[in-house]
């Protein structure tokens, strides 16, 4: 019997799967919870419907993720004016809503939650997260030592440049952004200039939205004065290696219920080439990772919700770092739980969204390790053939544990795809599980070997696949 059921299933329209109103009732004397989520898709519902009691819930779209993130812009205003209506005017009982992705739901699931009365962070607390320059400034309240030197930078300016504190070499990002959009390792004034001039052109595509929110919180005067069309400068960190908790806070207490170790590579150690789990660091560092986060969240005020929170571990030095933390699980997580763990972690965000203490198992997978593999190019090039479905269904056969994820279309030139780092383009993802990181990196270079996937010169016309 094969044990990645769930990814195929994904494939299917969710439609069926929501149902109509006899899903209200599963027998007299059980109700079925609604759940409303915002942004679903079908990957992500395959997922929620193998979680334990799956059948005494009705998940219900509030907005599809096509509706919210395949637009030129993000539908802010909609999402938070229909939204709420459609909750507010809703026959059944709303018993949760929540969200896994980033921008825009993670910041707008506060304002709907308030609207019909449900628990959750509040507002400030998420953006305390969310806004990099506010979470940074929170940060270090909470733990000095473990957070880099930033300062906030106009990139409209006369003179951007004048408002950097901090010395080359030096990270710039948006306030708001999402999978490294826009961030740029700057070593001198002219890798400024130019990352300031990509900005420029690019930065209200996520700013512009991100001000509407910030328009429903109460901000203190040193962040009010920072909106989302604003970016930070951070010290560069030495490199490490990276790790991201998956926690969740709950009637005062902080928990961690995993760590994943990330790998990156490219120019400046940018992009991510695989999410490994269970975490490979020395358990006092994990600890102490642990220590640090309950801290910050603390600090912080968040309750109630999930959270992911990246650090950096010098090895040489023994020093840990603070990167960023998401007021959200991380979906890219997700399988890799279900490999190891046996359920996905949707299972946190669902317990949570309900307003109970969540329940996650451990170690009941079919795997003992589990990686999502990203396959990357670092130029531009045209995608002159993409995997039939009856291909990689017979690569997923023949190697267990193996799902296949193509991120890229025939014709298409890579430059053009959506939310890319400013240095590399994603164009598919292989979640791998093994019995160790040995074995997960043999399933996939074996996967590397029979995918055909293939790209021409940008330049270069589309050549007609084989048959």
């Amino acid at each position: 019997m094969r044990r990645d059921g769930p990814f195929r299933l994904a494939r299917a329209s969710h439609e069926a799967a929501l149902g109509g109103a006899d899903e209200m009732a599963v027998s007299d004397s059980v109700r079925r919870r609604n759940i409303f989520v915002v942004g679903l898709d079908d990957f992500h519902l395959a997922q929620l419907q193998t979680l334990p009691d799956a059948e005494n819930y009705a998940f219900r779209a509030l907005f599809t993720r096509q509706q919210l993130k395949s637009a030129e812009g993000f539908p802010v205003r909609e999402l938070l004016e229909d939204g709420r209506r459609q909750l507010l005017e809703f026959a059944g009982h709303v018993d949760a809503v929540v969200g896994y992705w980033d921008f825009p739901v993670s910041t707008t699931l506060p304002i709907l939650r308030q609207a019909v009365g449900l628990p959750g962070p509040a507002l400030e607390a998420v953006l305390k997260c969310e806004h990099k320059y506010w979470s940074r400034l929170e940060q270090a309240r909470a733990a000095p030592e473990h957070v880099a030197n930033f300062c906030a930078v106009d990139p409209f300016a006369e003179d951007p440049l004048s408002q950097v504190t901090i010395g080359f070499p030096f990270w710039l990002k948006p306030v708001k952004g999402v999978l490294s959009h826009l961030g740029f390792r700057i070593e001198d004034a002219e890798d400024f200039r130019h990352a300031i001039t990509r900005t420029r052109a690019g930065v209200r595509r996520f700013g512009d939205p991100f001000n509407l929110i910030l328009e429903f919180a109460e901000l203190p005067g040193e962040v009010a004065a920072v909106d989302g069309n604003h970016c930070i400068a951070e010290s560069h960190i030495s490199a490490g290696r990276q790790c991201t908790l998956e926690g969740y806070a709950y009637e005062g207490r902080v928990q961690i219920y995993g760590a994943v170790d990330s790998q990156r590579e490219g120019a400046a150690g940018s992009s991510f080439t695989s999410y490994e789990y269970p975490s490979t660091l020395p358990d006092p560092v994990q600890q102490r990772m642990m220590e640090i986060t309950s801290r910050v969240m603390h600090q912080i005020d968040y309750e109630g919700g999930p959270f992911n929170i990246e650090f950096y571990w010098e090895e040489d030095t023994d020093h840990i770092w603070l990167l960023e933390i998401n007021a959200r699980i991380s979906k890219s997580h997700a399988p890799l739980f279900h490999m190891v763990d046996g359920c996905y972690h949707h299972q946190v965000m669902i317990d949570l969204g309900l307003g109970r203490d969540p329940k996650m198992p451990h170690g009941d997978g079919p795997f003992r390790f589990a990686a999502k593999f990203m396959v990357r190019r670092y130029d531009d090039a045209r995608v002159n053939r993409v995997p039939r479905r009856s291909e990689i269904d017979a690569i997923e056969a023949s190697i267990p544990g193996v799902v296949i994820d193509i991120a890229v279309r025939e014709g298409e030139l890579l430059s053009q795809l959506p939310y890319q780092d400013s240095y590399s383009y994603e164009v598919a993802v292989i979640f791998v599980g093994g019995q160790d990181r040995a074995d997960a990196k043999r399933k996939y270079e074996h996967v590397m070997d029979r995918l055909p996937l293939e790209f021409a010169r940008a330049d270069e016309p589309m050549r007609p696949a084989a048959s």
